[in-house]
């Protein structure tokens, strides 16, 4: 979390749920399979449920959420209920001190209450993943501690490399390269007993599981060995900014089409269609992380209603 805190927006700059529903059917209409919902925190949303529910009627292979999980354990039985198949859960640090060092706040055990919550429903078909930014003399020494999360809990670790973005004091002496942690895991386990796991057709983690622990544990490397090539995402922000690159600033803004009543919905995808062809290859064209922390333009990370 910087110092200055996520920049609030004005609810009138905020999609409207209708207008979120609108965007997402015409998405999946033309073929989009997996949406989730990020942020800045969705929970704040006082309407999230009713998101869900409406997202959840769509012909959907999953909908997920990311989510700080401190507001969220008193949702999440209804969010379930309401569609949602997949919580990505942030947690950086399994050290409570640190977390408040790190978050700016307390709630350690809220969030593992919520992923023990988390747990439990997995009857009812929630898939769980903990996503772990790992920066170098932070948190990189916990990285096995994360690991034996897996052993008892059918859950999938994702350990994300450190990114460039404003405000958050990026260095390349704070990235730790996943291959870096995977020689360090190796280490501690015997010989073969990681072994690499299939990884579905465009995804961005590399999967991994040790012998005969529950869950898995994977690397999002996307600073030292990108997926651009394969990267078939898109980030509408809650303000209806596209982001064709998550380290590029948005190229398109649906919510001045969505409010506009000439702008019909073959209108609205034919620019998101020349959005997309827009695109510059690895990291917006920035080439690289160092490219990215000297002539990146793509401001804060996120946006959230005030």
């Amino acid at each position: 979390m910087p110092e200055s805190g996520v920049p609030l927006l004005p609810p009138d700059h905020l999609l409207t749920t209708d207008e979120v529903e609108r965007t997402a059917r015409l998405f999946v209409h033309h073929g989009v399979r997996k949406i989730r919902l990020t942020g800045g925190e969705p929970t704040i949303r006082k309407d999230i449920v009713d998101v869900v529910e409406r997202l959840g009627r769509l012909p959907l292979e999953s909908l997920g959420m990311t989510s700080n999980g401190l507001a969220l354990p008193r949702k999440l039985p209804a969010l379930v209920r309401a569609g949602l198949t997949h919580l990505n859960l942030s947690l950086d640090t399994l050290d409570p001190l640190k977390y408040e060092l790190m978050t700016r706040r307390r709630g350690f055990e809220r969030v593992m209450h919520c992923l023990e919550l988390a747990q439990d429903l997995q009857r009812e078909g929630l898939r769980t993943k903990l996503n772990v930014v790992v920066i170098r003399g932070l948190n990189d020494m916990e990285v096995p501690q994360f690991v034996e999360l897996t052993r008892d809990r059918d859950i999938t670790i994702r350990f994300i490399e450190y990114m460039p973005f404003e405000d958050n004091r990026w260095s390349t002496q704070k990235l730790v390269p996943s291959a870096s942690l995977l020689s360090t895991l190796s280490s501690l386990h015997p010989p073969g007993a990681i072994t690499k796991l299939a990884d579905s057709a465009s995804d961005t983690t590399r999967a991994y599981r040790v012998e005969g622990y529950r869950g898995s544990f994977g690397f999002i490397s996307s600073m030292t060995d990108h997926f651009c090539g394969t990267c078939s995402r898109l980030r509408v922000g809650a303000d209806g900014g596209v982001k064709v690159c998550l380290f590029g600033p948005p190229v398109l803004s649906l919510r001045a089409l969505l409010r506009s009543p000439s702008t019909s919905d073959a209108d609205l995808m034919a620019s998101v269609g020349r959005a997309v062809w827009g695109k510059h290859y690895a990291h917006n064209g920035l080439g690289g992380a160092s490219g990215i922390k000297e002539r990146g333009r793509m401001g804060p990370m996120v946006g959230i209603g005030g």
